[in-house]
């Protein structure tokens, strides 16, 4: 119970620690950007046409990172923005109207697609939809904090990229014990989760 209370004071302490930065940063004009949101599979978007309530549509992307809208068909959405999708299905209605085709605003309703796991030695091992980007001692957080005899200056992060996986070995030792290194304090120091990750806590 003590190593438990421990975990929890000392990744409270480190996320405060990484947290006081980039406000400190935004407070001097030079925050850090967060990237534009890309779909994915499993996300529930909204597809309006104005002016044409038949061709309002809310949408899951299926596991393909595809999904169909009437009068156009498939679309690829996996890995687009939002705008690519508007401009997509823009193309496909041109043939539909004789003048220019209505305004295409497509949103994301609920983000559930950008999901990864966490295995290994921690507290609540599993799949997590944040809702929002995360760093990996974030997630490490979300899934409890390590265990007691976990490796934490060894995590693992299995990522695809093109068809391949890539491996990325981070350490966390020092920022879990609260004592974050100026590498961990730098902007972009810690990696962000990106969505398909699979965290190893050896």
């Amino acid at each position: 119970m003590k190593v438990a209370i421990a975990c929890a004071v000392a990744l409270a302490s480190a996320a405060g620690s990484l947290i006081a930065v980039p406000q400190a940063m935004a407070q001097q004009g030079g925050a850090n950007k967060l990237p534009p949101y890309r779909i994915n599979p499993g996300d529930e978007i909204e597809v309006y046409v104005w002016g044409e309530e038949r061709l309002q549509r809310s949408i899951r992307v299926l596991p393909d990172g595809s999904f169909s809208f009437p009068l156009v068909g498939r679309v690829d959405a996996a890995g687009k923005l939002p705008v690519d999708i508007e401009a997509a299905v823009t193309r496909g209605l041109s043939a539909q109207f004789r003048d220019q085709v209505p305004q295409v605003t497509v949103s994301v309703r609920n983000p559930a697609g950008f999901q990864f796991s966490i295995i290994g030695k921690v507290r609540s091992p599993g799949i997590f939809t944040p809702g929002k980007y995360v760093n990996i001692l974030e997630a490490i957080g979300m899934a409890g904090g390590p265990s007691e005899f976990a490796d934490t200056s060894n995590v693992l992060i299995l990522r695809k990229q093109n068809g391949a996986l890539v491996t990325m070995r981070v350490r966390l030792s020092d920022a879990i014990k609260g004592n974050p290194s100026s590498r961990d304090l730098a902007v972009n120091g810690l990696p962000e989760m990106q969505s398909g990750d699979t965290v190893i806590m050896p």
